[in-house]
C-alpha cells in the first residue's frame, strides 16, 4: 500500500528506462534534494516517495529506478519494483533521454506502462533549448500521446508539465488504514514524509547486515530492494506503520561507510542522507551481522549513536546462522566492544526468517518511553541522596540538589561543591537508572559548582 492510498492522495509514478533524469526530474518538481542524482546509470534503486504541492494540489510522486528488458538479479528486483509502482499510480510521467532519442528498452518500458492502462504523460527530457524541442516528436512514435518537453535540470517546461499533471489527476480519495503487519505491527503504510511528529526509528548499520530484509519484514511488503550486493539502499526511505503503541515512522538507510572508502558520489551522498536519517529520528536500531560479528566499522557507527543522543536497540540479526559457540562469542564481543552503549538492549533476531522480531517494537516503545521520561524533582533528589549515602562522593564533594532541565534524552543538572569525576558520575547514572527505570536510552549529567549557604 503506498503513502497516497492511506492519505487519499493521488499517487505520480515517475518511470523510465536507467539514466534519463527520473531523479533529476522527482528533485525539481519537489523543490529540494530528495533522490540522490548521479550521471551514470543504476543510482536509483528504491522506490522514493515524496509530497509534492502544485497551483494549491497535492499529490505523491513516486521516484523508481530505471526499468531494463534484461539485467543481473539486481537489475530484475529494481523493475520489479518500478512495476509496484505502475501498480499503484493514478498518473504515470514516463520520462525519456532526447539526446539518445528512441532505445529498446524505452520501447520494452512503453509497453509496459500502455499495458496497465493507467493515464501517461511522456515526458522528453534534457530538452535544454529550443533546438532540441523537434528532437522531443521521435518520442509521439510510441504511441503513448504528444510528449512533454522539459529540461529537469535546469527546470525548462516543468511548470508547464506540472500544469498538465493536476490537470490530469483524480479526485482525491478518502483515506484509507486496512492490511495487516507481520511482524508487531498492524497496518503497512509507506512513506512518512507527509507525517511529522510521529516517532521516526532509524535502521542504521554497515552495508550488507540485512537493514532492508529487517525493513521489509517490519513493513509488510517488499518496499526495499533486497540483495547480496553490499550498497543496495543508497536512499534513506521512510515508511509509516500502526503498532499497539500508536503509529511509528521506519527509516531505512544505506550501508554506512567510513568516509575515506566512500569516493564514489553515490556513497557519499548516501552516507550524509543516512547521517541526517540518524539525526531526526528518535530511536536508532543498529543492525549488526552475528554471523561476522562485532567489527572496527560498527564500533564507529555505535560511536556516531551515541552522540547524536538517541536511545538505542542493538540488533544482532542472522542469529539463526551460528552454532553455541559462535553465539557465546558474539554476545562476549557486543559487551566488550560496545560496553559505552551498556544501557542498551541487545536482541537476537533474524530478519530473514522472522525470529526475535516480534520483540523489537516492544523494545522500542519502551525506549522511546525512557527517552521521554520526567522525573519529579523531589524523587530525583531521593534518589540522589540515597545515591550518596551508599557511596559517597570522593573528595569530600556533595551533591546539594538536582533538576532535571530537559528530556530527550533526560538531562539532569547536579548543583555540587565540587567537581564531579567520571568515574562517579558513571555511579550515578547507573544508580538513577535503576531506580527510575530509565534502562533504554542515554543520561545526559551536567555539574554545576556552587557553595553551599
Amino acid at each position: 500500500m503506498t503513502q497516497g492510498r492511506q492519505s487519499g492522495l493521488p499517487v505520480v509514478a515517475v518511470v523510465g528506462r536507467p539514466n534519463v533524469g527520473k531523479s533529476t526530474l522527482v528533485n525539481r518538481i519537489a523543490g529540494r534534494q530528495l533522490a540522490i542524482v548521479e550521471a551514470r546509470p543504476g543510482v536509483t534503486r528504491d522506490r522514493l516517495e515524496v509530497e509534492c504541492e502544485w497551483n494549491g494540489r497535492s499529490f505523491l510522486v513516486v521516484d523508481t529506478g530505471g526499468m531494463v528488458e534484461r539485467g543481473d538479479t539486481l537489475d530484475t528486483k529494481v523493475t520489479e519494483q518500478a512495476l509496484r509502482a505502475l501498480g499503484g499510480a493514478d498518473l504515470v510521467l514516463l520520462v525519456l533521454d532526447t539526446a539518445t532519442g528512441v532505445t529498446g528498452d524505452d520501447t520494452v518500458v512503453a509497453q509496459l506502462v500502455r499495458r496497465t492502462g493507467r493515464e501517461v504523460i511522456v515526458v522528453a527530457n534534457k530538452v535544454d533549448s529550443d533546438r532540441r524541442e523537434i528532437d522531443a516528436w521521435e518520442f509521439a512514435g510510441l504511441g503513448l500521446g504528444e510528449p512533454a518537453a522539459v529540461s529537469a535540470l535546469h527546470g525548462r517546461g516543468v511548470g508547464d508539465l506540472l500544469d498538465e499533471v493536476v490537470q490530469r489527476l483524480p479526485a482525491a480519495r478518502p483515506s484509507t488504514d486496512t492490511g495487516n503487519m507481520e511482524a508487531g505491527g498492524r497496518a503497512p503504510g509507506d512513506r512518512g514524509a507527509a507525517s511529522p511528529g510521529l516517532p521516526a526509528v532509524a535502521i542504521v548499520g554497515r552495508p550488507n547486515v540485512g537493514k532492508s530484509t529487517l525493513f521489509n519484514r517490519l513493513s509488510g511488503e517488499e518496499r526495499s530492494v533486497v540483495h547480496d550486493l553490499p550498497g543496495t539502499t543508497r536512499d534513506a526511505i521512510d515508511t509509516v506503520i500502526e503498532t499497539d503503541d500508536g503509529a511509528v515512522k521506519l527509516i531505512d538507510t544505506a550501508g554506512m561507510r567510513r568516509r575515506a572508502r566512500s569516493g564514489e558520489g553515490p556513497e557519499y551522498y548516501s552516507l550524509v542522507r543516512a547521517l541526517r536519517a540518524l539525526d531526526r529520528a528518535d530511536v536508532a536500531l543498529l543492525v549488526l551481522d552475528a554471523s561476522e560479528g562485532v567489527t572496527h566499522q560498527d564500533q564507529r557507527l555505535a560511536e556516531r549513536i551515541d552522540a547524536s543522543g538517541s536511545p538505542v536497540v542493538i540488533l544482532l540479526n542472522k542469529w539463526d546462522l551460528l552454532d553455541t559457540e559462535g553465539r557465546l562469542e558474539v554476545s562476549e564481543a557486543v559487551a566488550d566492544r560496545l560496553a559505552f552503549l551498556g544501557y542498551a538492549p541487545v536482541l537476537r533476531v533474524s530478519a530473514e526468517t522472522g525470529l526475535g522480531v516480534h520483540r523489537l517494537l516492544p523494545a522500542v516503545s519502551e525506549a522511546m518511553s525512557a527517552y521521554h521520561r520526567r522525573i519529579p524533582t523531589g524523587r530525583l533528589n531521593d534518589g540522589l541522596r540515597s545515591a550518596q549515602a551508599t557511596q559517597p562522593p570522593p573528595g569530600g564533594a556533595r551533591i546539594l540538589y538536582g533538576v532535571q532541565g530537559a528530556v530527550d534524552p533526560p538531562t539532569i543538572t547536579l548543583f555540587a561543591t565540587r567537581r564531579l569525576p567520571a568515574t562517579y558520575l558513571r555511579y550515578l547514572e547507573r544508580s538513577l537508572r535503576a531506580r527510575f527505570e530509565l534502562g533504554p536510552t542515554p543520561i545526559e549529567l551536567r555539574v554545576r559548582v556552587r557553595q553551599p549557604r
